[in-house]
């Protein structure tokens, strides 16, 4: 299908919406009380890990669905600012690096994309007029908030910050010093182990052919590095690699 139009899913998506026929997620979260992130045997915020459902279960939260298509392509989406930065209150961040990161990434390429007031766009705009002390800049089109102060405290009693909205603190203990988790957690066989061993013969074999297509430039000696990981995870996984590689 991608050889005839390599917007397929895209078409697919449009389309469906357009005759009514929405698609439609169920959104799932974990939970993992604090004192079990010391405990468990894998880093919990490694991104190259997952939590077993066993353990933590999936918690339904809602359905997200998608019931209409962009009226005006560039004001809906080129103009769409998404960051993970943005929560509702009582929501924190973890110390999984990644998202550490893009905390601060998202918002500055924003910036430096939409403008510094690229939150009052109608597609980022909230739904709810809120206050805050972010004034001024270019494109200020909404007032900039008229007369009232833009500090706090003050003697009029304006702009008071609500505490019940501030974030959730997060533990922690020791000092504070580059930590390179891989001395905790140097398990990078069991999880992968453990999936391979769930797949269906038919999957498995999807895994070592795509594998194989992945690895075909690469030097035979990294070919066969990468073989002896599979075969740490299970002598099965390896073998299918290998004989799709031709090695």
């Amino acid at each position: 299908a991608v050889g005839r139009n390599r917007e397929t899913h895209q078409q697919d998506l449009y389309e469906a919406i357009e005759r009514g026929d929405f698609p439609k997620w169920t959104l799932y979260v974990q939970v993992m009380p604090e004192t079990d992130a010391e405990k468990v045997p894998y880093h919990p915020f490694d991104l190259s890990k997952v939590w077993p459902h066993k353990d933590y279960p999936l918690i339904e939260v809602g359905v997200m669905e998608l019931n209409r298509n962009p009226a005006n392509y560039h004001a809906e989406v080129e103009q769409a600012a998404f960051n993970p930065a943005s929560v509702v209150p009582g929501i924190g961040f973890s110390p999984d690096k990644m998202l550490q990161g893009r905390l601060f990434s998202y918002g500055d390429a924003q910036r430096y994309r939409l403008g510094v007031n690229h939150s009052l766009i109608p597609v980022n705009a909230p739904r709810c007029p809120v206050h805050s002390y972010h004034r001024d800049g270019a494109m200020r089109v909404d007032g900039n908030f008229g007369g009232t102060l833009g500090y706090e405290p003050n003697g009029y009693g304006e702009w008071q910050e609500q505490p019940d909205y501030r974030e959730p603190p997060l533990k922690i203990n020791g000092a504070a010093d580059h930590w390179n988790f891989r001395e905790d957690d140097a398990d990078y066989y069991s999880q992968p182990r453990a999936l391979f061993r769930l797949m269906t013969p038919a999957q498995q074999q999807m895994l070592f052919d795509n594998t194989a297509r992945a690895m075909g430039d690469a030097p035979e000696e990294i070919k066969r590095r990468h073989i002896a990981n599979c075969t740490e995870c299970d002598p099965a996984y390896g073998a299918g690699v290998a004989k799709a590689l031709g090695l």
